[in-house]
């Protein structure tokens, strides 16, 4: 009988991001964001297989206050993909799933699909999409739009809308949602050249982890989720998100004496 493999589930989270420092500590109604991601990590995994990778004593602090695990990573880390490589030197596992710190609309259901995913194409790597829906704009740099192949294997990954269009008319495209599984084998090579030289030379340009795939060779494969997330990358989103979160009704206690209300129907 074949055995499971083992599953760790990895959250990179620093403190000092350019864009909004202290992120993962910011309030999502009534808890730090990294815990909502947490929990609901926890939720397709189990808490015990989720650890959180970070360099801050402030956010392990809260995590470990929590229940949840930490792993602390040097203040060196490239990418939240080089940190989660750093943190799997020190976890043994067969998958290693890393689920975005900001990722506070995450859908469980999403990670598990994606593990059965991986266990089935385990020589690539493995990340997601949805489909960019017409409310959303395809000039949003902080969106990164997917192109694959027939058979779903990842060409480019983009900040501008991909595909382009010679009539400059756009057609239909889609997002990464950043939930992503590896084999140790890929992440000791993604990091291992990052280490000795740096990011890819796309990568750098795009600004966008998954590239450095690619540009090494190695294969990204894609799996289409419904999506419906949101990250947080600015201060400005987390009233949306916290709206998104009573909308969906993922959020359900503010305290463990009182229970859910829908304000939107009150």
């Amino acid at each position: 009988m074949k055995k499971d493999p083992k599953i760790a589930l990895i959250i990179p989270a620093r403190y000092k991001s350019s864009r909004f420092p202290g992120k993962p500590l910011v309030d999502i109604l009534g808890k730090p964001m990294i815990i909502r991601v947490s929990e609901l990590s926890s939720e397709a995994v189990g808490v015990k297989n989720v650890f959180v990778a970070t360099d801050d004593k402030r956010i392990g602090n809260e995590v470990e206050k929590n229940g949840y695990n930490v792993i602390y990573t040097s203040d060196k880390c490239l990418t939240g993909t080089d940190r989660v490589a750093e943190a799997s030197k020190k976890i043994d596992a067969d998958i290693y799933i890393n689920v975005q710190g900001d990722e506070a609309l995450l859908d469980p259901n999403d990670i598990i699909k994606c593990i059965e995913f991986k266990k089935n194409n385990n020589k690539s790597v493995i990340t997601c999409k949805a489909l960019l829906e017409h409310s959303e704009d395809p000039f949003n740099r902080n969106t990164c739009k997917i192109a694959t192949d027939l058979n779903e294997n990842l060409l480019y990954v983009s900040r501008n809308p991909i595909p382009g269009s010679k009539s400059g008319v756009l057609g239909k495209m889609y997002k990464q949602i950043c939930i992503y599984a590896f084999n140790k084998n890929e992440l000791d090579e993604y990091y291992n050249y990052g280490i000795k030289n740096g990011k890819t030379p796309a990568e750098s340009y795009e600004d966008i982890e998954i590239i450095r795939f690619l540009e090494l060779g190695i294969n990204v494969k894609i799996l289409e989720v419904d999506g419906g997330t949101m990250a947080v990358d600015y201060i400005e989103d987390v009233k949306e998100v916290e709206k998104i979160f009573r909308k969906q009704q993922l959020y359900k206690d503010i305290s463990s004496k009182t229970k859910y209300r829908d304000t939107n129907k009150e």
